[in-house]
């Protein structure tokens, strides 16, 4: 074959294939260009909602790969190619993949859900999954948090999303609740008395709403006072700690006591 056959059969195979290609080329510009706009409004979004960044960073990716793949299968299918087995090929591996990962994917879809509802945020102090302290590092798969004594404790975001968290951090104001026991013996209406002047002489007991004192029990050994004070969520363990050791001074100094489980043993003596 001459070099003007070759030539004739290349024009022949141009002309044929031609106008294919150039579609395809065009789907795999235009194509290439919306994901990449839909990456950008994506981010946007994100910022606007104000996703964590290590959030908005990975789902950017995953999103702006799946559209690019789906593109390409497009352009494939535009040049003759069947896809049919490339994207059942595609399917199976994901659903495999799917069933390997189904651990981390729980704990990567708990991490979403925080992440986007926020139900805490680094620095606040949680009780989550039997796990008390402060929030230090919200990661996709896991919550880092670390404990009053300094333990660094990791939680799977797919446990701690399917249960009970509270956030002792949210509101600015807790209240303080504690219980205080006399004898039967002792005088209701002076333990009252005292305990109203130690509250109120603690300035960071706040007025509104007023501390309340009451007898809340007649227990079988002590008679229980409850003392319901509020006050601003950073002085919360300072007040408790201290009025255990105001109470039990001021009741020392007002003769009030404070029961504590006793057994009496009496000895006899039997003589045979």
């Amino acid at each position: 074959m001459d070099a003007s056959a070759w030539i004739e059969k290349g024009w022949a195979i141009v002309l044929d294939q031609g106008p294919v290609v150039l579609w395809a080329l065009v789907t795999l510009v235009v194509g290439l260009w919306i994901v990449g706009l839909v990456a950008r409004l994506l981010r946007k979004a994100f910022e606007r909602g104000k996703v964590e960044p290590g959030l908005r960073n990975f789902l950017g990716s995953l999103v702006s790969t799946i559209l690019k793949v789906m593109v390409l299968i497009a352009v494939a299918g535009k040049l003759g190619i069947q896809t049919t087995s490339f994207v059942a090929i595609l399917g199976a591996a994901g659903l495999a993949v799917g069933l390997a990962l189904q651990g981390s994917l729980a704990n990567f879809a708990g991490g979403v859900l925080v992440l986007l509802f926020k139900p805490y945020k680094v620095g606040d102090f949680i009780d989550a999954q039997g796990v008390s302290g402060t929030v230090k590092e919200i990661q996709v798969f896991n919550t880092v948090i670390t404990t009053p004594d300094n333990k660094t404790i990791i939680v799977p975001n797919g446990a701690i999303s399917n249960g009970i968290i509270t956030n002792i951090s949210t509101q600015p104001t807790r209240r303080v609740d504690m219980t205080f026991g006399i004898g039967y013996s002792d005088d209701i209406q002076k333990t009252k008395e005292v305990l109203r002047q130690l509250v109120e002489a603690d300035e960071r007991v706040l007025k509104d709403p007023a501390p309340v004192i009451v007898c809340s029990a007649l227990a079988d050994s002590s008679v229980n006072f409850a003392v319901r004070a509020w006050c601003n969520s950073g002085d919360y363990w300072g007040i408790f700690f201290d009025m255990q050791e105001k109470v039990k001074e001021a009741f020392d100094a007002n003769g009030i006591s404070i029961p504590f489980p006793q057994r009496d043993i009496h000895v006899y003596n039997e003589t045979k």
